[in-house]
């Protein structure tokens, strides 16, 4: 069992939580998920690092409340405790040798990007960060970007906070403008991802995306995380768990990815349906 440390709303529906997991916090770096269960008849759900705490041996974990499992997660408190949390899992974010390096952040992708941010800052690195949310009650992290980056810029889709428009209005106008990037990473909605991608690539900038499908073992054995990409001209087949979550941009299926992505939408909003309900009854 593993304890609830801290727990933060930080908008309506995102929450953090601190958990007390010593040997993953020892070990976890930027870029890496861990495979939680809340309960013991509870689903496994992988959610990526936000930060890690080695003193109190804790590590941050940031979630979107979209489906039952997250929305039982949401419902714990300080002091509560979960009863899975295995880590760390996936390959780390390769950032040896970035000396200039824009983060592109979308939605709850901002806290996978946020502790990659602060990596790079600390090794030196000038980072310049974009994060995007579809309004100013969504915004999420804004001072943790701003203490790690040489320029910060806010979107927002309705113009409600910051600057209106997408990320890739920013990006484009940067690389338009000259600005020169030894890598962009990006990581939120696979759409605007696959948009970041092609904003980037008529001027052949390296781009790393963070994919996050649908996993089961975390191990590669279920193959539910596989992934098509397209190297050199030739279809290869890769798995999130181990070989990612970070892949070369230009070479990943976003319409396969996305097709994949949706196949439980259907089931995942019924059952989230049912919990709600469940914990409406039991408060009564």
């Amino acid at each position: 069992m593993y304890k609830i440390l801290q727990k933060k709303v930080l908008n309506p529906t995102v929450v953090q939580l601190q958990i007390e997991a010593p040997l993953v916090a020892n070990k976890a770096l930027p870029g890496q998920f861990i495979i939680l269960r809340v309960d013991e008849q509870g689903e496994r759900i992988p959610l990526t690092v936000a930060g890690v705490d080695k003193e109190k041996g804790a590590v941050k974990i940031i979630f979107q409340i979209v489906g039952s499992t997250t929305q039982k997660l949401s419902y714990k408190e300080e002091g509560d405790y979960i009863q899975d949390f295995v880590g760390p899992l996936g390959v780390a974010t390769h950032l040896n040798g970035l000396k200039k390096v824009c983060i592109v952040g979308g939605g709850v992708g901002c806290a996978i990007a946020m502790p990659i941010a602060q990596a790079l800052h600390e090794m030196g690195a000038e980072v310049t960060s974009i994060i995007g949310f579809r309004n100013k009650d969504l915004l999420i992290l804004e001072d943790e970007f701003k203490a790690c980056s040489k320029t910060l810029r806010v979107m927002t889709d309705d113009g409600s906070y910051g600057e209106h428009g997408n990320v890739t209005i920013p990006l484009k106008q940067m690389l338009e403008s000259g600005e020169k990037f030894d890598m962009i990473i990006t990581i939120g909605p696979l759409i605007m991802m696959k948009f970041v991608v092609a904003t980037a690539k008529p001027f052949g900038t390296p781009v790393t995306v963070s994919m996050n499908p649908i996993m089961i073992d975390g191990t590669g054995m279920c193959g539910g995380c596989r992934l098509t990409l397209n190297v050199d001209g030739k279809k290869v087949t890769k798995f999130a768990c181990v070989d990612g979550p970070d892949f070369n941009g230009y070479e990943v299926d976003f319409d396969e990815a996305m097709s994949r992505g949706r196949m439980y939408s259907g089931f995942e909003r019924h059952k989230h349906e049912q919990t709600c309900n469940l914990f409406k009854k039991e408060v009564e």
